[in-house]
C-alpha cells in the first residue's frame, strides 16, 4: 500500500510502502497519545479527548486507505489489550463498551475525509471545512447510534449523552484541522 500521491503524506514521504507504514503506525499512536488527553464528564461514559482532530487530520494526510488503515490498528491494537485508548483503558471490554460506536467511526471517517483529500478538498479552508465536517458527523452518527443501543436510550437521550456536549470542541478541532492542512499544502506546495 502506497500514500496516495495527492495527500500530503504522499506528497512529503518517500513513495514507498515502507514510508506508508510508518505513516499509518504513527497516526495510530498519535490517536492513541490523544486518547489519553480525556477529560471524564460525570453524565456520561463518553469523555472529551482530542481523538477526533487527529482522525480527521490523519485522513486528509494519509488519504482514505492508510487514513482508514491506521484507524483500524488503533482499534485492533487496543482490543486486543493494549492500554491505548482513552484513560489507558483496553481489551475486548472497552472495545466493545459504550465507545464502540466512536472507535468504529474513526474508521470510516478517516476514509471519507481521506477520499476527499485525495480529490483536493484538503487545499483551502472552503473546501477542508465541509470535509472535516462531514468526518465530525459521520464519527457521531456512529457513535450515538452504537450509545443508543449499548445504553438502552432514546435518540434523543443518545444526542444528550454523546453529541450535545462535544460540539463546541469539536467545532474548535474542525477549524484547527480546515485552518492546518491548507497550511501545510502551502509548505509543501500543491503542485500534483
Amino acid at each position: 500500500m502506497l500514500a496516495h500521491p495527492a495527500v500530503l503524506t504522499g506528497r512529503i514521504l518517500p513513495r514507498s510502502t515502507v514510508a506508508t507504514v510508518l505513516a499509518v503506525v504513527g497516526f495510530a499512536a498519535l490517536t492513541a497519545l490523544a486518547a489519553q488527553i480525556a477529560i471524564p464528564l460525570p453524565f456520561t461514559p463518553v469523555p472529551i479527548t482530542g481523538q477526533t482532530l487527529v482522525v480527521l487530520l490523519g485522513g486528509a494526510a494519509l488519504g482514505s486507505r492508510a487514513g482508514a488503515s491506521s484507524q483500524l490498528l488503533y482499534v485492533l491494537v487496543g482490543a486486543l489489550g493494549a492500554p491505548i485508548y482513552a484513560d489507558g483503558a483496553g481489551g475486548w471490554e472497552a472495545a466493545t463498551g459504550a465507545t464502540a460506536g466512536y472507535l468504529f467511526g474513526f474508521v470510516a471517517a478517516a476514509y471519507v475525509v481521506g477520499l476527499l483529500a485525495e480529490r483536493k478538498q484538503d487545499r483551502t479552508f472552503a473546501s477542508s471545512l465541509p470535509a472535516f465536517l462531514l468526518g465530525s458527523v459521520i464519527i457521531y452518527a456512529f457513535g450515538t447510534t452504537w450509545l443508543m443501543r449499548f445504553l438502552e436510550v432514546d435518540f434523543a437521550a443518545a444526542l444528550a449523552l454523546g453529541f450535545a456536549p462535544f460540539v463546541i470542541g469539536d467545532l474548535v478541532k474542525l477549524l484547527i484541522a480546515a485552518s492546518a492542512t491548507p497550511l501545510a499544502w502551502r509548505l509543501v506546495g500543491t503542485r500534483s
